[in-house]
């Protein structure tokens, strides 16, 4: 068994859970097999990328919490969803136009945000519950969705890059196959086959980013927002976390 306090450097897969992840390198690494461990900031089940985990003595987690972060991160235009990314409810809404004209005013209003909503989907407690069960329970409406301050160091725009309707609906096929446990995936699917069956040989946008943020902020959000500013709809197709604090991949 481990004693001694150890900051680790994990790679949360895409699909995983921080904590399928924790299991994942425990049944690679004996030696931790009894040592409590805790991972010191979530990564949801669509991100993937550095997940920072404390090993030993796990009662001063919160002096390890606050770091900043940096994100590699794909919204996809004119799609919005219920969790903010892929793993929802789909609906199809307005294509942006003139997308390409328009990306920087978005990362202009985006690096200025200083509070961001949490999301309806995250275990963000209200009056003893998470916002995802509320949401679940389609109670979201009867209660008011907490903020958090949240700071946007840099944002960048990589590139934009095209794909078709069918290329969409074989990605979230292969991604959903990923995560297990209970997220609908197989309602999440019937509604993303019903919204581009027809439509499989449609072309579509994907823009790539980069950002330096603060600890707290969410990517998902900051992708269903950009959206909203070019008053259309969008969500986060991809989200890699490539640095926490010091700590890089």
């Amino acid at each position: 068994m481990i004693e001694k306090v150890e900051i680790l450097k994990l790679y949360k897969e895409l699909g995983e859970t921080p904590l399928e992840c924790l299991k994942r390198f425990k049944e690679s690494n004996l030696e931790y097999k009894d040592t409590k461990m805790t991972y010191l900031g979530r990564l949801d089940p669509m991100a993937e990328g550095l997940l920072m985990v404390l090993a030993g003595n796990t009662k001063d987690k919160e002096k390890y919490l606050g770091f900043d972060k940096t994100y590699e991160f794909e919204v996809l235009w004119g799609f919005g969803s219920d969790t903010y990314d892929m793993l929802g409810k789909v609906t199809s809404g307005k294509f942006p136009q003139r997308l390409e004209n328009r990306i920087p005013n978005v990362l202009k209003n985006i690096g200025a945000k200083k509070t961001q909503e949490y999301p309806a989907y995250s275990s963000r407690t209200v009056s003893g519950k998470s916002l995802f069960m509320w949401a679940r329970e389609n109670k979201i409406e009867e209660i008011d969705i907490p903020e958090r301050n949240i700071k946007i160091f840099s944002i960048e725009h990589i590139h934009t890059r095209a794909i078709t309707g069918r290329e969409i609906l074989n990605e979230v096929s292969r991604r959903l196959a990923l995560v297990s446990g209970d997220f609908r995936q197989k309602e999440i699917w019937s509604i993303w086959q019903n919204t581009l069956i027809a439509r499989s040989n449609e072309i579509f946008l994907v823009s790539k980013f980069t950002a330096d943020v603060s600890s707290g902020t969410y990517i998902r959000g900051l992708a269903h927002e950009m959206g909203k500013i070019l008053k259309s709809s969008a969500l986060a197709w991809s989200i890699k976390r490539t640095r926490v604090g010091e700590y890089k991949l």
